[in-house]
This record gives C-alpha cells, structure tokens and sequence, in this order.
C-alpha cells in the first residue's frame, strides 16, 4: 500500500552555483559515497542535484518534518547502477512513524533540471 509520494525539481545551475558558492555544502548534503562514483570520481553537478532533489521528495513524502539529517537519507546504487533509497537515524524513525517499510525512487536529469519521484510504501 502507498503511504505517500514526493517529488522535486532542482535548477542544476543554480544548485551548481550554491556548491561553488558555499564551501562544504556538499559535505553537510551528502555522504561520501553519494559525492563520488563506484570509481572514486566526484559526481557531476546534474547528478548532485537529482540526488538532492531525492532527499526532498523524501522530506514532502514524510510530511516535512523538523529535525530530519541529510546524511540519514542516502541515495546508493546497486551493481547495475540502479539508485536506491536507504534511511537510517532520523529518517528511519519518521519513516517508521509512518508506517513505511518499503522506498521507490526514480531520478532524472536533463536540460538543466533535476527531478526525482519517491514512493514510500507500507508493508503487505
């Protein structure tokens, strides 16, 4: 059963600029393994902004609420370089408030933008 939906659009310039703009920004968004790829090469913009879009939707689909950590939402990929959603600390607890057991995720970039959808789902 779907609990909930989010979803999020980022300007890639402009989420590009925020970076340069503000040192360790990607480090308070993002964990190391979300900065790099599976060779130890930093992310491109465009793929930053879609997993910061990701970590939105999570925030709408849970409601939004206050105190949730951006390092307890984390995008990863699978061997086939499928994305996928793990939730640890903060994150885990809102979710589990919720009723939520199961996440869905797609991503996309192109043309400037950044988008991403999430499903939370609960349990059968």
């Amino acid at each position: 059963m779907i609990v909930s939906v989010g979803n999020d659009v980022v300007l890639v310039d402009r989420f590009a600029q925020a970076l340069r703009r503000t040192p360790h920004l990607a480090e308070r968004l993002f964990t190391e393994a979300e900065r790099t790829t599976r060779t130890g090469h930093p992310r491109s913009p465009e793929s930053l902004a879609a997993r910061f879009a990701a970590k939105e939707a999570v925030a709408k689909a849970l409601g939004a609420p206050a105190g949730m950590q951006w390092h307890d939402c984390e995008i990863v990929v699978d061997d086939a370089g499928r994305p996928w959603l793990t939730v640890t600390g903060t994150v885990a607890a809102v979710a589990a408030e919720r009723g939520v057991q199961r996440w869905h995720l797609s991503l996309s970039h192109d043309g400037g933008i950044a988008s991403a959808v999430v499903i939370a789902e609960a349990g059968l």
